[in-house]
């Protein structure tokens, strides 16, 4: 007699497997999440022992906040994340396409990607009392600037805004360019070989290949990166937290949108913080899908243009 084999259902082990990270989802991001929309509906703090609400006030958080210093620090978001951001790109995409380069023969390339990828394993803590340290009155970087006769007295780097927010970006660059580099190097590195050496034989140069090519073909890598690079803009505190204090100096040039939420969130303003995570939510929403549009526009001929249009025209 024929054995009868049993027939294993692979796809039910893969709903299991896959299970506990939905599990874990819903507990600790879906019910927070909708939790966090619902207090934004309510007027909700503490005022010494005493504790206020919940108490319904509709759109009254969010109007408040309006009202407030929020787009002031949006502002200085925006402003912090572009002069980290700016330099961290361009020379991502540089050594990216200098390292995959085989014509430049670059020696040691594996010592360069350990050294410019470290960074990214440093704590944001530890590199912004590292800087504070540096760039202190009696720190090292005023000694030397003493010491050879650059300046006669320490130079107070924290005392401006220009200087504060040169700092943080500073960090944030040097912390994330490293992995930024080596994720396009991994884009780059997925263009078939054939692509360029075709453009080689029809006479193009480096920058042509650079724009006409390479730029074009890691769209989708390149929008992950810009993704990314905004949430973590929207979501930057500990740098600037630590570097000032907590304080946002000088005149508050420096508090960004998750330090503002952060004081509501010690003053046990639930309400407040609840409309604001909702707008940085929205903000981060808005963004990325205009970053995802433009990098994904995979129409360079106009013909997906060209058939939405005869479309529209075979409609009417």
């Amino acid at each position: 007699m024929k054995q009868k084999h049993k027939k294993v259902n692979y796809s039910k082990w893969g709903y299991i497997f896959i299970l506990p990270f939905f599990i874990s989802f819903f507990i600790f991001s879906l019910i927070p999440l909708i939790d966090t929309i619902r207090y934004s509906f309510f007027e909700y703090y503490r005022s010494g022992l005493k504790e206020i609400g919940p108490n319904f006030v509709g759109m009254e958080n969010y109007v408040s906040l309006l009202k407030s210093d929020m787009l002031k620090y949006a502002a200085n978001t925006l402003i912090l994340w572009i002069i980290g951001f700016i330099p961290q790109i361009v020379i991502a995409l540089l050594l990216a396409s200098w390292f995959v380069d085989a014509r430049l023969k670059i020696r040691g390339q594996q010592f360069f990607k350990v050294v410019i990828y470290l960074p990214n394993l440093i704590m944001a803590s530890a590199f912004a009392m590292l800087f504070f340290a540096l760039f202190s009155n009696k720190g090292p970087i005023n000694s030397i600037l003493m010491s050879i006769g650059l300046t006669s007295e320490p130079i107070d780097f924290m005392r401006t805004a220009f200087g504060t927010r040169t700092l943080v970006g500073v960090m944030n660059f040097l912390m994330w360019f490293g992995n930024s580099t080596i994720m396009l190097m991994a884009a780059i590195m997925g263009i078939s070989p054939d692509i360029f050496e075709a453009s080689e034989i029809d006479g193009c140069n480096s920058v042509q290949r650079f724009f006409l090519i390479t730029l074009p073909m890691i769209r989708p890598i390149l929008a992950y990166t810009l993704i990314t690079a905004i949430i973590g803009g929207l979501q930057m505190f500990d740098v600037p937290q630590i570097l000032t204090n907590g304080q946002g100096s000088p005149d508050r040039t420096s508090t960004t949108l998750i330090m503002f939420l952060n004081n509501h969130l010690k003053s046990k303003n639930y309400g407040m913080a609840g409309a604001l995570s909702v707008y940085l939510f929205i903000v981060s929403g808005i963004l990325c899908f205009i970053v995802y549009r433009i990098t994904n526009d995979n129409d360079d001929d106009g013909s997906k243009a060209a058939a939405r249009k005869r479309k529209k025209a075979e409609r009417r």
